[in-house]
């Protein structure tokens, strides 16, 4: 089966990211990586696999570029999963938070610092590895991931993120993210990742 664009997972309007914005992201990009992630599954099923090469062949292309989109289309959900909340954190995720990063207030300052430096996606991930959930950056969706975590709030720091409503005030855009962040929805990832993912690492 073909992989679906699914829709906005929220109805409000969000605070300081308009809605012009939101349609360049879910109406352009994200759906361009979901129909670009079907056809290379479908050019897969048809790739020569004897001509594989490590310098060049079609099938090695192929599967680069799918790591590409399926994170395109991955990251994307994860970050519109987390937006249409009212910003103020509580529930399990932010205990957990203080727990593995001392405090609520240091695990916001090294996610925001992280939003300043990385060149397109901050991701605060549960890694299966340590049982720790871990700030990490990625530069391009399929470099800078590590292997065993998964995704539960996901900044998008691309410029086309932003630069509509903010110009390059990076800075003030990670701001309104935080004021648009959905607690709910992250507890929520966050408690469905502990149960079916890793059961005996709570």
């Amino acid at each position: 089966m073909p992989y679906l664009v699914k829709p906005l997972p929220f109805t409000r309007e969000l605070t300081g990211i308009s809605r012009k914005t939101l349609d360049i992201h879910h109406g352009k990009l994200y759906t361009g990586y979901v129909n670009k992630r079907n056809e290379i599954e479908e050019k897969l099923k048809k790739s020569d696999v004897a001509a594989a090469n490590a310098t060049y062949s079609e099938i090695g292309e192929l599967k680069r570029q799918e790591t590409f989109a399926a994170n395109g289309v991955i990251l994307h959900e994860a970050y519109f999963n987390v937006l249409g909340g009212n910003g103020r954190p509580s529930g399990p995720l932010v205990e957990r938070i203080t727990k593995d990063f001392d405090s609520y207030e240091s695990w916001e300052a090294d996610f925001k610092a992280a939003g300043m430096a990385a060149r397109g996606w901050v991701i605060l991930a549960y890694d299966i590895n340590d049982g720790r959930l871990h700030n990490y950056s990625s530069d391009v969706h399929n470099h800078g991931g590590i292997w065993g975590t998964v995704p539960i709030v996901v900044l998008d720091v691309y410029e086309h993120a932003y630069f509509i409503d903010f110009g390059a005030d990076r800075k003030s855009y990670i701001e309104a993210f935080m004021k648009n962040l959905n607690w709910e929805a992250s507890n929520k990832a966050f408690h469905e990742i502990i149960c079916k993912l890793a059961p005996t690492k709570k």
